[in-house]
């Protein structure tokens, strides 16, 4: 694959709406520099330094813009190889001339999605973990998101799971010493300490897959409103998403099914679930509905529970939460709306009123407050991806067979297993059909 040089445009698309001011286009491989030779008939600038240049097409020496080009030298690239970007202004017709004039270089080639992402791994410039924190900050869309998604392009999954299978191969070792000389004095208590060693990776693999903060902050919090028909759900969600993201009727039971809204709350990422009302209910269609919103209220991070302040919420709130599975006062919330119709003074819920917006200001610190703390239940890189979950669950799985093996042959054969594990999540263990799947999702030009 690396034996093409490849292009494609690093900015955003253009169009007659939107030109960009400026546009970026890379490239990568073995001619990376003949084309910028070629491109400007000159010789190639000093590495890693801009220099003007007015570029040309190579088939009609007609000059398309005038702009900045940057020469790396392999191997101190991003790709690992010879990369050229090209800073052009940022028009349509700029853009396509580029394009255009690449292309009638006759040996470079359209980079596929993830390719110069790929590249960088294949020449050991990233391993799979640091290459999918590159992903995740291209989609971050909060603050958060972009905090953990740097963290992990930094390096710091990468660091952890080295850290594990570098232990791990260490009593790997000793157990294969075990085998291969069983005839030689080993130091004492070596069993013991492999024991050890095993037991305590496994306890650290354990613990890391009960931390959930990763894969909360990168698919979003969820948040669940529920509450009796009528409390002022969906204008609860509408006032939070600022659309009519939701029906609104006084007839009660208006809302059957669970309605999302994707919010940034406080830099945080979150997933706002609308959900029947709970009520007892002879229509079938609306039965199904409460099931789902108990279903989703078990299900989510956190629960705001709103009731109506002109009814007995009191009673109704001892009633709901007693029936709800997960129901965590420390962290959810009990919404008392409609206080323009009935004062509320109870300084353990938040008095709104959908209607004027009072009380939202005090909601949105709390909801703030509760992400937060949800978020920072655990220590160090968390688990971001289901791949690396399933991973290291087969890897946990592997070890405790090791701790519980008859013999030392079979207690070694799964600690390989274990590492095996490992070594699929950072790219040390190669499947290309996996490869296939984690960089088809990178946009292109990354």
């Amino acid at each position: 694959m690396n034996d093409a040089t490849i292009y494609a445009l690093g900015t955003p698309t253009p169009t007659r709406a939107h030109p960009g001011a400026l546009a970026v286009i890379r490239m990568s491989g073995p001619r990376a520099g003949d084309a910028l030779e070629r491109l400007t008939r000159k010789p190639l600038p000093t590495p890693r330094r801009m220099a003007l240049r007015t570029l040309l097409d190579p088939s009609t020496g007609e000059a398309f813009d005038k702009g900045l080009v940057v020469w790396f030298a392999e191997p101190n690239t991003e790709t690992g190889e010879p990369m050229v970007e090209l800073h052009l202004h940022g028009g349509r017709a700029v853009v396509g001339a580029a394009l255009d004039a690449i292309a009638h270089l006759g040996f470079c080639r359209l980079a596929e999605p993830g390719e110069f992402t790929r590249r960088a791994f294949e020449n050991g410039k990233l391993d799979l973990t640091e290459a999918e924190g590159i992903a995740d900050l291209v989609a971050a869309e909060t603050a958060a998101q972009r905090r953990q998604a740097l963290q992990q392009m930094d390096g710091a999954l990468h660091r952890l799971y080295e850290d594990w299978r570098s232990r791990g191969l260490r009593a790997l070792a000793h157990l294969e010493a075990a085998i291969d000389f069983p005839d030689e004095d080993l130091p004492e208590g070596l069993a013991g300490e492999v024991r050890v060693a095993i037991a305590a990776l496994q306890a650290e693999i354990a613990s890391h897959l009960a931390d959930r903060r990763g894969e909360r902050l990168r698919d979003g919090l969820s948040i669940a409103i529920i509450g009796p028909p009528n409390a002022g759900k969906s204008s609860l969600l509408n006032l939070l998403a600022r659309r009519e993201a939701a029906i609104v009727s006084e007839t009660a039971g208006t809302t059957r099914d669970v309605i999302e809204v994707h919010l940034d709350l406080g830099g945080w990422p979150v997933v706002l679930a609308d959900t029947a009302g709970l009520r007892e209910s002879t229509d079938a269609i609306e039965q199904e509905g409460v099931r789902r919103a108990r279903a989703r209220a078990a299900a989510a991070d956190l629960r705001v529970l709103v009731l109506d302040a002109s009814g007995d919420w009191r009673g109704q709130m001892r009633a709901i939460v007693g029936a709800t599975e997960r129901w965590n006062p420390a962290l959810d919330i009990v919404v008392v709306n409609k206080t323009d119709l009935a004062a509320v003074t109870d300084d353990g819920v938040v008095a709104l009123s959908t209607t004027g917006g009072v009380g939202l200001a005090d909601l949105l610190n709390r909801l703030e407050r509760s992400a937060e703390a949800s978020m920072q239940d655990g220590a160090g890189a968390p688990l971001t991806r289901t791949r690396h979950r399933e991973a290291l669950v087969e890897c946990r799985a592997s070890l405790e067979r090791a701790l519980s093996a008859p013999e030392v042959a079979l207690a070694a054969e799964d600690v390989r297993l274990a590492m095996r594990a490992i070594g699929r999540i950072t790219g040390t263990v190669r499947i290309d059909e996996l490869l296939d799947v984690i960089f088809r999702d990178f946009c292109i030009g990354k």
